[in-house]
């Protein structure tokens, strides 16, 4: 079940009567209804992982007490918290890492001329797992280290961990953000909820318009690379940074709204990364919500046991930061070179100090970005798009084999498309012109579609709406599973 189908519909139209309608007054069983229907959610997918997902949810919520009663005990305590720690880690290991360690072993062993007989697993990995694993850890971080007290009530707990809007794909929300919000009550606000609605409406646009369209056409190039033009590749990879970015976006802004009707207030996920100088700031405003995590508990530590190194005490936390960040995607070495190919980008930010710098954009009086500007953008989108192609690739040849293609002579011919693909590539760059014009002049708002409340005439709004709706209703793409549900 997707937010973006009819079963998705109905089944949020039953959760929101039964939410506001059958229990309006009672937090507790709100909470209880949210935690049934996020249990039915993610079991709609495959039920033989609830099993996994609810015992993993038990064992950290006995060991955040555990790690609380016995905070007068250091030693005690810490050992409980890395046990938990493990327990998190462990779960994403096995699920997700132990076939791609085993291959990689095996192959180390035949490359030494020792013949393996190691074989892979099956072993079926529960969706979402870096998403929820990443809140068990960071709660048993934050009541160790005594930011937050633990949780008394399991259905707030387990609410927090399965809460169905972004159990799937994020955002990563931190439990001192949650539940708190949990233990409110909470009332059916319409400010919130029009908002809410907002948010669905452009993420629904990006993933039904833009990235859905353009998955179809993107998947059929990387099929044949070998047969393809230089000038078609380049063409792809940069239709592919907005096919990304948009399915991506458009997940977190109906994630979002959809916790706003219910009442909540979820983590921001992007911050118009595309309009981003360099590539500390681009990282500042992309999947917010895993940059933030792995700075807070990876990075930080990381730094501080390396500082008396000095920059290349820097420069070695944020190399190893961005491994991580690459492989939290999948098991993969094409993720542990895109990692590490953003952490090496660092090195000259570091070097020159500018690293932590933050300057507003220059916009000229027209409301354009000046020259410099302009320009450091283009570049730092330029250098996210070659970085793609080794995240999209199934493995490092693949990659490779694109590179090579990509730097041909075959750059100055016309790509070639059939003539129903080159209609549909027309008009989907039409699309994110205007999707990008929109983002830049509503980019000091959570949404852009917020900048329409400046507006006075309420018909016009409307207008700017039905036009938004009637776009996806009529070039909607074929449904295209979530990019991100796969991590």
């Amino acid at each position: 079940m997707i937010f973006n189908s009819l079963s998705f519909l109905i089944f949020f139209v039953i959760v929101f009567f039964l939410y506001y309608f059958l229990f309006k007054e009672n937090t507790k069983y709100q909470n209880w209804i949210l935690l049934l229907s996020s249990y039915f959610f993610y079991g709609y997918v495959n039920w033989k992982i609830i099993p996994i997902l609810l015992i993993a949810t038990v064992i950290i919520f006995t060991l955040g007490i555990a790690i609380h009663s016995t905070e007068e005990n250091e030693k005690k305590s810490s050992w409980l918290a890395t046990l938990g720690i493990l327990l998190g880690v462990g779960l994403l290991v096995y699920f997700k890492y132990f076939n791609f360690f085993i291959d990689s072993f095996s192959s180390v062993l035949n490359t030494l001329g020792l013949k393996s007989n190691i074989g892979t697993f099956n072993i079926i990995m529960p969706i979402g797992i870096s998403f929820f694993t990443f809140k068990l850890i960071s709660y048993i971080i934050e009541v160790h280290s005594g930011q937050i007290e633990p949780s008394k009530d399991f259905g707030v707990f387990a609410t927090y961990i399965a809460f169905f809007p972004t159990i799937m794909s994020g955002p990563i929300d931190r439990p001192n953000n949650f539940i708190p919000q949990l233990l409110s009550k909470r009332s059916f606000k319409y400010d919130l909820t029009v908002n809410g609605c907002r948010q669905i409406l452009w993420g629904l646009f990006q993933k039904a318009v833009i990235a859905d369209n353009l998955a179809t056409i993107i998947n059929e190039v990387w099929d044949d690379i070998p047969n393809q033009s230089a000038s078609k590749l380049l063409l792809i990879a940069i239709l592919y940074s907005f096919q990304l970015y948009t399915d991506f976006s458009g997940y977190s802004h109906m994630a979002i709204g959809v916790g706003k009707i219910l009442g909540f207030h979820i983590t921001k996920n992007f911050n118009y990364p595309y309009f981003s100088r360099n590539i500390a700031e681009f990282w500042r405003n992309w999947h917010i919500s895993l940059t933030s995590w792995l700075t807070d508990y990876i990075f930080m530590p990381l730094s501080f046991k390396f500082r008396s190194f000095g920059n290349w005490g820097l420069i070695l936390a944020i190399i190893i930061n961005f491994i991580l960040v690459g492989l939290w995607h999948g098991a993969n070495w094409t993720f542990v070179i895109y990692g590490l190919f953003h952490g090496l980008l660092f090195i000259p930010l570091i070097l020159t100090g500018t690293i932590f710098k933050k300057k507003e954009l220059n916009v000229n009086k027209y409301g354009l970005p000046s020259i410099n500007d302009f320009f450091r953008i283009i570049g730092t989108f330029s250098i996210w798009t070659l970085s793609l192609i080794i995240f999209r690739a199934d493995n490092i040849l693949q990659a490779w084999n694109y590179f090579l293609n990509i730097f041909s002579p075959s750059i100055l011919n016309a790509p070639k498309f059939t003539s129903h693909n080159l209609a549909l590539i027309f008009i989907i760059i039409i699309f994110i012109i205007i999707f990008m014009l929109i983002e830049w002049y509503g980019k000091e708002t959570e949404c852009p579609l917020f900048q329409l409340d400046k507006m006075k005439n309420k018909y016009s709004r409307w207008v700017i709406y039905i036009l938004i709706l009637l776009s996806t209703i009529i070039f909607t793409g074929g449904k295209q599973v979530f990019i991100y549900v796969q991590f």
